[in-house]
């Protein structure tokens, strides 16, 4: 693996670069961006205070106090004391700073249309989860989680479901073309079955981001089967996986199962953590080589 550090150096340049970071002008302006950054904050913080705005920006605490102070002499922001508390100041944008502001955030968001322009709904979709997966790896430990929401499939699920399994487990473990297939089988399976009430699948999204699923079939009148636990890899270590299979057992049990039944593999160890915190016991092992090398399978089970 590529040295991290030599890796987030290379990035850095490539997107300084890419944005203009390094230009005089900012997106065409007299500012830098930080100073762009400092006047981004002051028109969505709706009356933020500098110290609210350095806390975000991280800037030197005199260093911000020089950029307001020049966004002041220029007209573009203007201060005013607290209504709530006289000792704090609040900071907001002039109409001649709205209106600047108005300008630069059109030309922001251009210049990034320009960087994604020509790729496809799947690259764009590629490229979104990767930038959630830097800023869940690099930002603030104790940053706030957005809210992960489950619902249940809607057109195209199944298509995405088939390929993010071919994809994470070819990339991860070196899996084959089976495994497309049979994940293509088994959603081919639970759109067509019959008795639709005694089964459910779970999409796990987050502001439009799919990030994990989960089914739950029928495997006779008394047993339902938990299939297709996955999760994308900004999704992990947040809990998901075992509220997704929550779900499953909640579920099974409204729906008058007494067992569910499930099979994995050794190699997927944080699946298996779940299954076991949740009860499941391990009941059975064999070696296949259904992906292309041989795997250790297992069958676990837990009674309801």
């Amino acid at each position: 693996m590529q040295n991290p550090v030599t890796a987030v150096r290379r990035f850095n340049r490539f997107y300084t670069s890419a944005i203009g970071v390094l230009d005089r002008g900012y997106l065409g302006t007299p500012y830098n961006v930080a100073e762009g950054r400092v006047l981004y904050e002051i028109a969505t913080g709706d009356g933020a205070t500098p110290k609210a705005i350095g806390e975000i920006v991280g800037l030197d605490a005199g260093y911000l106090s020089r950029i307001v102070a020049k966004l002041e002499r220029d007209g573009l922001v203007a201060r005013a004391r607290s209504d709530i508390d006289g000792r704090s100041i609040r900071l907001s944008l002039t109409p001649a700073g709205a209106k600047m502001f108005a300008g630069f955030n059109l030309r922001s968001a251009a210049l990034v249309e320009d960087l994604i322009d020509g790729l496809s709904a799947t690259e764009r979709a590629r490229l979104v989860a990767s930038v959630e997966t830097v800023e869940a790896l690099l930002g603030p430990r104790d940053a706030p989680a957005r809210s992960i929401v489950l619902r249940a499939p809607a057109p195209g699920d199944m298509g995405w479901v088939t390929e993010r399994h071919a994809v994470t487990y070819g990339r991860e473990y070196d899996w084959g073309p089976g495994i497309e297939a049979l994940t293509a089988r088994i959603c081919a399976d639970f759109l067509e079955a019959e008795d639709q009430a005694r089964q459910r699948c779970w999409i796990a999204e987050r502001d439009g981001q799919r990030l994990g699923c989960v089914f739950l079939v029928m495997e006779s009148e008394v047993v339902g089967r938990l299939r297709l636990l996955l999760l994308e890899p900004q999704a992990r270590g947040t809990g998901l996986g075992r509220r997704l299979v929550d779900e499953c057992i909640g579920f099974a049990r409204a729906a008058g199962y007494r067992e569910i039944v499930l099979w994995t593999h050794k190699v997927l160890t944080a699946a298996r953590h779940i299954y076991a915190a949740t009860g499941f016991v391990l009941e059975e092992t064999w070696t296949h080589d259904d992906f292309g090398h041989p795997e250790a399978s297992e069958t676990w089970r837990l009674k309801l």
